[in-house]
């Protein structure tokens, strides 16, 4: 998989980008879209980068605040799922955001200098607000601060480890942009040298095109998933009922795998000898739709097998990976107090002190 890297001259001294920051809602168990979007590139990551991915437990509540019961749960459930794909604890942080406060700290801050304007025409803000906003419908009340300001808690968690480089899709550009925007604002208000936060690159990465069962983008909201942690038979019954090219009705009609979402799975999971196969067999209505799909569950099953594996390995020790996580948030709030010592300099404010001991 390539990835497209975008160089960033670090404003630390550092001549090469060195530091990657990204993290993942807790929603519970991944799909393979959350793999294949993100989590895939993210092993890949960590063998050439310093990087720090976090679940993302606060800004689970931007959306899911009347519900919390499934919060805990969830983490555990994310942390699986990244260390049966490969993230290693020795070579990159893996930690909890709500175990590092700073994170809320610097928000706390840039909330203080961010137009309000600026939250309010990033492209999410309002697509979320009509997707899943209207409350009439069933919807989600968001009209809240913390749903209008989630961006801004997100540039916190970027430059409070000033990072580098931000792995993103080509829709979260904005993001990454506000972020940006955020620290070249910062840096003009309270100037230092080095300036204390560099502004960050979008890090773009391949995101294929991954549907779900009903053709549509894979997502939980539209219950068209197939989880990285489904045994061999719920996958292949999942795939099973997968939608096709909607103009083969008959066995007998030949098919486009250009129009199929079963072969868009095959482009990122099968080998190209398979994909041959199928565009051949379909195009010329050699094999059935069927027949398509279980290959390409043997496909998905053998990619996911050995981090189902190693997922299993963990989750029998529950105990171990709540300590992964509390060593890599210790790890993450040392790193995190370092750039609050040179934010809270730069805006003249008073260090945190021990007890009893005055600055």
């Amino acid at each position: 998989m390539t990835e497209s890297i975008q160089s960033n001259a670090s404003q630390h001294g550092n001549p090469l980008p060195k530091r990657v920051l990204s993290g993942m809602r807790p929603t519970g168990k991944l799909h393979l879209g959350n793999y294949m979007g993100a989590l895939y590139n993210w092993v890949r990551l960590q063998r050439e980068y310093e990087c720090y991915f976090f679940i993302a437990d606060w800004h689970a509540l931007t959306t899911d605040y009347a519900d919390t019961s499934n919060v805990k749960q969830n983490i555990l459930d994310v942390a699986l799922d990244w260390l049966g794909a490969g993230l290693d604890p020795d070579r990159a942080t893996l930690f909890v955001q709500s175990w590092v406060p700073q994170h809320a700290e610097l928000h706390l801050l840039f909330s203080m200098i961010t137009p309000l304007g600026w939250l309010e025409r990033v492209p999410s803000y309002k697509e979320q607000q009509q997707q899943i906003g209207d409350v009439s419908a069933g919807g989600k009340d968001l009209s809240t601060y913390g749903f209008l300001g989630y961006p801004l808690l997100q540039s916190a968690d970027i430059l409070i480890y000033q990072a580098d480089l931000v792995p993103v899709g080509q829709d979260q550009v904005a993001h990454v942009e506000l972020t940006r925007e955020v620290a070249r604002r910062f840096n003009f208000f309270y100037p230092a040298k080095p300036l204390v936060l560099p502004e960050p690159q979008a890090l773009l990465t391949p995101s294929p095109k991954l549907p779900g069962t009903d053709g549509r983008k894979m997502s939980k909201s539209y219950g068209n998933t197939v989880l990285m942690s489904d045994p061999e038979p719920v996958i292949r019954q999942k795939l099973k009922t997968m939608v096709t090219d909607p103009a083969r009705i008959r066995r007998s009609d030949p098919g486009n795998p250009d129009v199929c979402p079963v072969f868009d799975l095959h482009k990122i999971f099968s080998s190209p000898e398979t994909q041959q196969k199928v565009r051949e067999g379909c195009t010329s209505a050699g094999i059935g739709c069927i027949e398509c799909k279980g290959w390409l569950a043997d496909a998905v099953v053998a990619e996911l097998a050995p981090i189902q594996e190693r997922r299993r390995e963990f989750e029998a020790k529950p105990d171990h990976v709540w300590e992964v996580l509390r060593e890599g948030s210790a790890r993450a709030r040392s790193r995190a107090d370092q750039t609050m010592q040179q934010v809270r300099d730069a805006m003249h404010l008073p260090q945190i002190e021990p007890a009893g001991v005055a600055r």
